[in-house]
């Protein structure tokens, strides 16, 4: 092999070693981000609930907990197809909340009810408490999704629920976030809430930056024993 031949290979490896690598560290650095999120996120859930003016801060306190006031608007229900919880079909029944003192509506992911063993597409019975309720519930920005084709659609049943389609649709002020309440608005109300804690995706970090230092070993290997030591043993054949 000729020496610029060697040149060329050599900047090749050592361009494809740095690349690699550079891209190994960059996924080590995301999901040291994420680390620092879900520490964040860790903490929000053990501070005391914010009052409902949080819903109205910029940057909105996602995933942190709040304790709201108001009164809910029961006729305007909607129910979130296939969400199983505990291994159960059901829906999350998601009901607008009218705060206390304003004119805005938030959304609230209320919790799960089972489908009707009977009818699979029929509203299960939901109770709803009327006048004042308070609760708790932790900061989402919108009800829980799911992969879907094509439109939300706009019944009662429906995939996903966006609230700024949703505040058009209604032609309530609804706020563009969501709550997925934790505490019952009332004694009776005993809806399972076994909320997905959130997905930040570290192993998916730490698996790209290995397969990304495993090309750069490889490369680096590749170019050590055709390179380097291939040719002596051939040399001494």
């Amino acid at each position: 092999m000729s020496d610029k031949r060697r040149r060329i290979v050599l900047a090749a490896a050592v361009a494809g070693v740095l690349l690699t690598g550079r891209l190994g560290w960059w996924q080590l650095d995301r999901a040291a981000e994420k680390r620092a999120i879900q520490a964040g996120l860790e903490a929000g859930e053990k501070a005391a609930p914010l009052p409902a003016a949080a819903l109205f801060a910029d940057p909105l306190p996602v995933h942190r907990r709040v304790r709201l006031q108001g009164e809910w608007l029961a006729e305007r229900t909607v129910l979130l197809d296939n969400r199983p919880m505990h291994g159960r079909p059901g829906f999350y029944a998601v009901t607008p909340l009218r705060l206390e003192g304003r004119a805005a509506v938030v959304l609230v992911q209320r919790g799960w009810v089972p489908f009707d063993a009977q009818q699979r597409n029929r509203a299960p019975n939901l109770v709803t408490p009327s006048g004042k309720v308070e609760l708790e519930g932790r900061v989402a920005v919108a009800p829980t999704r799911l992969y879907q084709l094509g439109e939300a659609g706009s019944g009662v049943i429906r995939q996903n629920l966006d609230p700024a389609a949703y505040a058009r649709e209604t032609g309530l002020p609804v706020l563009p976030l969501a709550v997925l309440q934790t505490v019952g608005s009332n004694a009776d109300d005993t809806l399972p809430r076994d909320w997905p804690t959130p997905d930040l995706g570290l192993s998916k970090h730490y698996g790209y930056a290995f397969q990304w230092f495993a090309l750069a070993a490889l490369i680096l290997g590749l170019y050590v024993w055709f390179q380097l030591l291939r040719p002596r043993r051939q040399h001494h054949v």
